[in-house]
């Protein structure tokens, strides 16, 4: 799926810009998370200038444009303006110039200005721009954080995953998401995931209704958002179908583009599911830092098996 569609007006907002020139510009969509310092172009070279790219200029940009003659420099800041350019950002509080300002307006691109160093501003954008652009996909499930592993614990509605989540927050984990959880993709290939606005803090319970889990349970129990390491499906018991006893056919499921580790658990009377899921992030910390139980114990029967052949013809 596509990330959310960004304007200029959301940026202008976001980081308290001021808008200079081109105001009519600010509804100007933002389709890519890569920032650009026109420095080339303003020594005149156009030939591959990214003109979907917000442009920031800095110190160095400005102190070189003020060396060019004024028609030079007219003529630069004017090829600077294009349709596809979501806005022009003048970084480190620098003044603009007033034929920059002129050329923005005159071409309704918008002309921002911002005291934070060019530096910082740039990795500022380039994070919010990444989250926000991001590939996104929402899911029915719960996402809490166990141990420190994001897990997103997914089954068919009424099995139990708020009840589940419910016990874990009890037992002093936090919740991120209930029910419905948005999914991003970061560049890394990672999936994180975060509650929607309107069920933020709020865990739904059959026969009790919408809990608050902050108010109840404090701060301490709630997570805004969590990378997802791992995925464990609840089902209900089925006798007729083979679960895996030992570990060692490692499943996975494709979310977006990311294929993340999945546990299958058979959901039934008697079953403690609080506490399998928390060892299922142990578990998975523990293969994460190179230890598989069920690998282990593989490799001692095959041992066991090779030593009572070799007896055997001794």
């Amino acid at each position: 799926m596509e990330g959310r569609k960004l304007t200029t007006r959301r940026l202008v907002e976001r980081f308290k810009l001021n808008v200079l020139a081109g105001e009519e510009g600010l509804e100007r969509v933002i389709t890519v998370s890569e920032i650009y310092r026109p420095g080339l172009a303003i020594a005149g070279y156009f030939a591959y200038h990214p003109v979907r790219r917000i442009q920031v200029i800095g110190k160095t940009e400005m102190s070189f444009a003020q060396d060019l003659s004024p028609e030079v420099r007219r003529y630069r800041f004017s090829k600077l303006m294009h349709e596809d350019t979501p806005c022009i950002i003048i970084a480190h509080g620098v003044t603009a110039p007033d034929d920059l300002i002129r050329e923005a307006q005159s071409h309704g691109v918008p002309l921002l200005e911002s005291n934070i160093t060019t530096t910082k501003l740039i990795s500022e954008l380039t994070n919010f721009l990444e989250m926000e652009l991001a590939p996104r996909t929402t899911m029915h499930g719960v996402l809490v954080e166990v141990y420190g592993i994001g897990i997103l614990l997914t089954g068919t509605s009424g099995i139990g995953k708020s009840e589940t989540a419910l016990e874990l927050i009890k037992r002093g984990h936090r919740l991120v998401a209930d029910d419905a959880v948005e999914i991003l993709q970061t560049s890394q290939g990672e999936l994180v995931g975060e509650a929607p606005a309107i069920i933020e803090n709020l865990l739904e319970i059959r026969g009790l209704g919408i809990l608050n889990v902050m108010a109840l349970f404090g701060a301490g129990a709630i997570r805004l958002r969590k990378k997802i390491s791992l995925v464990v499906r609840l089902e209900y018991w089925d006798s007729r179908k083979n679960y895996d006893r030992l570990g060692l056919d490692e499943a996975h499921t494709r979310v977006l583009d990311t294929d993340l580790p999945l546990v299958v658990i058979p959901v039934r009377p008697g079953r403690n599911l609080a506490v399998i899921v928390e060892v299922a992030a142990m578990h998975h910390r523990l293969k994460l830092m190179g230890y598989n139980a069920a690998q282990q114990f593989a490799d001692r029967l095959d041992h066991v098996l090779v030593r009572q052949v070799d007896e055997a013809y001794d």
